[in-house]
């Protein structure tokens, strides 16, 4: 297991329950603002709550951007994306208008869009089940159709990967969307693991153990 992990503080995660669940599993969390600190480390956790367009303006003014980049040029160096930490991960967001992410995947985040169907509320939010990929690290040892918990507004899009190098997991909300990605040791979720219980713990127990 990855002893240190780094949870990236930039003002709009919730930290502390994330390093709870961490120390919990036996590993060392810290929490750091610092750009040098995040670039030197080799097992980053990118959590978030709230706006995409604000957290990339923070990210940016405070080159956290480049901070994770540089981390990534270590082929040993894991991500884990949390929420809208997850979003953060992809090519663009709409909200707040359209706002160009960290491109790390590619895909698009979009808002849920509830066509007349009273079903469907907005926010998205409780537990869901989630149809995760086969041959997938983050997901192992949790069986399928497992529920996780969601709180969000804004879902990544599904699109297409080379499955060799990539696993997706979904949910549905009025529509299928990622609830989950991995992509070499690029991971990320928009559930809360850390608030999901045994089913959340067992996937960040993979993520430390296993990429």
């Amino acid at each position: 297991m990855e002893n240190k992990v780094t949870i990236i503080d930039y003002g709009m995660g919730n930290l502390w329950s994330v390093a709870s669940a961490i120390k919990f599993l036996g590993a060392d969390p810290v929490v750091s603002h610092d750009p040098i600190e995040i670039a030197n480390s080799n097992c980053l956790v990118l959590p978030g709550v709230g706006s995409f367009r604000r957290a990339m303006e923070t990210i940016k003014t405070n080159k956290y951007d480049q901070a994770i980049a540089e981390a990534l040029t270590n082929s040993k160096t894991k991500l884990l994306g949390i929420c809208l930490g997850m979003q953060l991960l992809g090519a663009s967001s709409t909200e707040d208008g359209v706002t160009p992410g960290l491109g790390l995947v590619p895909n698009l985040v979009t808002r849920f869009s509830s066509n007349n169907d009273i079903k469907i509320k907005i926010p998205h939010i409780g537990f869901s089940e989630v149809k995760s990929p086969k041959n997938s690290s983050l997901f192992a040892n949790i069986p399928d159709n497992s529920c996780f918990y969601f709180v969000h507004s804004y879902f990544m899009e599904i699109a297409n990967y080379d499955v060799t190098k990539s696993h997706v997991a979904t949910a549905t909300h009025g529509t299928d969307f990622v609830a989950a990605i991995e992509s070499g040791r690029i991971c990320g979720t928009q559930f809360h693991p850390e608030k999901s219980q045994k089913s959340g713990l067992q996937l960040m127990r993979n993520f430390l153990e296993r990429f």
